[in-house]
This record gives C-alpha cells, structure tokens and sequence, in this order.
C-alpha cells in the first residue's frame, strides 16, 4: 500500500471516482433482473413494468441525493454512523448502523445461496447429494460446497486489500454490461413487440412492480461507507451515487424491454432464469442463454463483493465508536483492511447455504427491513442537520433540502410500514421474523461486550 494516503482509522485512500461507480453500480445490478425480470413484465405489463422503475429509480435518487449531501460533508468510515450519530446520537446511530448491516450481511449470506442456484441453471445435474430438507426444499450438498467455495474466495478478496476488490467489481461489472448491451441488441434486430400481455397492465400490476423496485437499488449506499477510502474531491461523491441510481435504473429499463420483445410475460415468467430465456429466443442460440446466465452470476459476485466492503465498514465504524467488541475496530498491518469485521461477515455467509434455497426469500426480506429503517433514520439524520448546522460545509448541497429531505423521509416510512404486520410485504412468522429477532440479540450481546457497553454495565 505504499504511496498511497492511510487515514487516522489505519484505512488507505485507494478508490477512484471509477471505482466507487463501479461499486455501487455493481452492487444494484445483481442477481434480482435475470430471476425477475419475466415476474415484473407478466405482473406489470412491458410499459407498466418499465414506468414502476422510472417511479422506483426516482424515489430512490430521493434518499441517494440525500445520502450524497451527507457523505460530502462527512467523508468518514461508516456512512449512515457517522450521520446519524451526529444527528441523533450513540442510541439512534447504533439502530440506524446496526439496521443496515443486517441489510449487508442479509445480501451477502443471499449470494451464498444464489451462486449455487445460479450453477444448477448452467451445469446440467449439479444438484447432488441431498443432505436434508429444510422447510420442504433438499438441501444438496453440491450447493453447500459452491456456497462455501464461494464465500471464502469472496471473503479472501475483500481480505486483502480495498483496491483488489474494487478491481474485481470492474471486471465483473463489465461481463454485465456487456450482456446487456447484446440483450438490447438482439432485441432491435430480432425482436417484436409482445401482444400478451398488454403493453401496460392495471394500476395494480404497476404498483406491485413499484414495490419491489427500491430493493433492486440498495448498493448506492456502499459509497458512502466507503467514503474514507476513497481519493476523490468530496463534492463527487454525492454526483457519482446520484449516477449510480440513474445507470441502474437505465440497465433495468433495458432488460425489461429486450426481455418483453424476445417472449410474453407469460412464457418468461415460468423460466427460472427469464433474462436467460429471453437471450436465448432473440438470438436462437442455447449458447448467448447460457452466457446471460453467466451475466447473472457475475451479478450475484458483483452485489457479494460491494456488500462485504459495506457491511464490514459499517461494523468497523461501529467498534470504532466503542458499540461493537474492540477486536472489531482493528485494521490488517499489511492490507489496511477491517479484517475482523470482513471475517465476522464472511463467516455468516458460509452459514446462509446450509438452509437450502428456501433461504433465499427469507433472507431478502427480513434484509430488506433493515435497509429500510436505516434509509429512514438517514432521512431523519439530514433534516436535523439541515436544521440544527445550517453552517456545516456541504460539497455537494441537496436543492430544496427541506422539501426533498420531507419527501424522502415519508417514501421511506412507507416502505418501513410494508414490511409490518398488515402492509403489503409483511414479514412472515416464524422464519422472516425470527431472523430478525436473533439479529437484534446479537447485537445486544455485542454491546453488552464492547467498551460502552461494559461501562454503562460498571
């Protein structure tokens, strides 16, 4: 790590503008279109499931320029910490921070899941030795090892250096644009518009598309807890996660089109991989569908690597600020990494394969509320801020900060409310909510051992 700038955390500032894109573009284009894409044109129509992600991208640019603001004014280890540990204090930032990371580690232990499923789709037989069921589904103990494999190779390359794995998610973002690009393609030149279903479904089928749009973009926010390490002009922090969304939300546009014009919304919709499926028709090649579904494990490996680096941060900025163990806190001498941290995530992740694919949904949606609550308290954090030091020096300044700081914040309880006892997603008893009940335990056993903890105990 010589010549490069270590900050007072022992953190190296190693991340171009390039490569916080590359993160946090990587991060919202995972695995989620090439399994979903046929669900989003059969439930909302090729127009209707298009409009719900220019309403979903727009909703989220909302809290991103909001999150841009803070992270220009407030480039530090953390991200949503050390905002609303400014604006809310030790108790509000330990829920907002402690939110957010089960978001992280929930995406990360899903990719644990979804790389073995991705290689059942491309290797003909690969489900063998059936270990046990959990919840109906076998579990297989080819899955469990890919899951492992899998976690410790994406473990080991976060392990060792921010700027590695900031070069591997160039690598990998690449094979999924590329895909793209050749979905489109195909789609202009073989396609035609699809008469079933209807070009634009109901207000319902839009809205239930709209739903499931602010989880396809959760990986913006890795910008800012990487914001210590990066080595550019604080002001484009704010202008590069603005981009990150509009990119994400244009890839997303892409594939639900070329997808719409290659088969009906019916027929994608019984693919386990749609986009594959798609791919395959438009260009009559077996082979460009098996490609699109290599595309989509680049995508699993893209969301694995960013949420490493975010989730580890998190938990690092936390042990930094005495609310986690203090081993927690500790950078590697060499590789100037939160090792321990990278360590503590890695290890959940080679749990997540154990439970078979019925994992998946569970893990996604007990995940999706924490975002959601720390997204919530970040808006909250930017009003009073807003409020309480209009003088703070902001790089890049939110226009009507108030009026979009409000609007914000009431997307964000909305979506907080659906995940309750009677919304629209409600989490499941006992799976969905028992994985949240141990994630806050956990936490309060972590407190209860780290330095604030034990001397609010003393």
């Amino acid at each position: 790590m010589s010549g490069k700038e270590t900050t007072e955390r022992g953190l190296v500032k190693a991340l171009t503008q390039r490569d916080l894109f590359v993160l946090a573009f990587g991060a919202m284009i995972g695995w989620g279109w090439i399994i979903l894409s046929g669900q989003w044109i059969d439930e909302g129509g090729p127009v209707g499931a298009i409009s719900a992600f220019v309403i979903g991208g727009t909703l989220v640019i909302f809290v991103a320029v909001l999150y841009g603001e803070l992270a220009s004014a407030m480039p530090f280890v953390g991200g949503e910490h050390v905002y609303s540990h400014r604006a809310l204090g030790p108790l509000g930032s330990f829920v907002c921070t402690w939110a957010i990371a089960f978001g992280y580690v929930s995406v990360v232990a899903f990719e644990a899941v979804a790389l073995p499923s991705a290689l059942a789709y491309v290797i003909p037989g690969f489900n063998a030795i059936e270990l046990w069921s959990i919840a109906g589904e076998p579990v297989y103990g080819t899955w469990v090892l890919a899951g492992v494999i899998g976690a410790a190779a994406m473990t080991a390359v976060n392990y060792v250096g921010i700027r590695p794995a900031a070069q591997f998610q160039a690598i990998v973002t690449l094979v999924i644009a590329l895909a793209g690009v050749v979905l489109v393609i195909g789609a202009i030149t073989g396609g035609q518009p699809s008469p079933d279903p209807p070009v634009i479904a109901g207000a319902a089928g839009i809205f239930g598309v709209v739903l499931a749009t602010p989880f396809m973009f959760v990986g913006f926010d890795v910008i800012p807890q990487a914001a210590e390490e990066a080595d550019v002009p604080t002001r484009s922090l704010g202008t590069i996660t603005v981009l990150a969304v509009a990119m994400a939300t244009l890839f997303y546009i892409a594939v639900i089109w070329g997808s719409s014009r290659a088969l009906p919304g019916a027929q994608l919709v019984e693919s386990p991989l749609p986009a594959a499926a798609a791919m395959e028709t438009l260009f009559d090649s077996v082979t460009l569908g098996q490609v699109m579904a290599i595309a989509g494990i680049a995508g699993i490996l893209t969301s694995w690597n960013a949420f490493i680096i975010g989730g580890s941060r998190a938990i690092f900025a936390m042990a930094q600020s005495d609310m986690l163990p203090a081993f927690l806190a500790k950078t590697h001498p060499e590789y100037n990494t939160p090792h321990n941290a990278i360590l503590l995530i890695g290890a959940s992740s080679v749990l997540a394969p154990l439970f078979g694919e019925q994992m998946l949904g569970w893990i996604v949606n007990a995940g999706g509320l924490g975002i959601v609550i720390a997204w919530l308290l970040v808006c909250v954090s930017f009003l009073v801020l807003r409020r309480r030091e209009p003088g703070m020096e902001r790089p890049f300044r939110v226009p009507a900060g108030y009026a979009t700081g409000t609007i914000a914040l009431l997307l964000s309880a909305f979506f907080v409310y659906l995940y309750l006892p009677g919304g629209a997603s409600a989490l499941v008893w006992p799976y969905e909510w028992l994985m949240v009940m141990l994630w806050v335990l956990l936490g309060v056993g972590l407190f209860a051992l780290s330095p604030r903890g034990r001397a609010l105990a003393g």
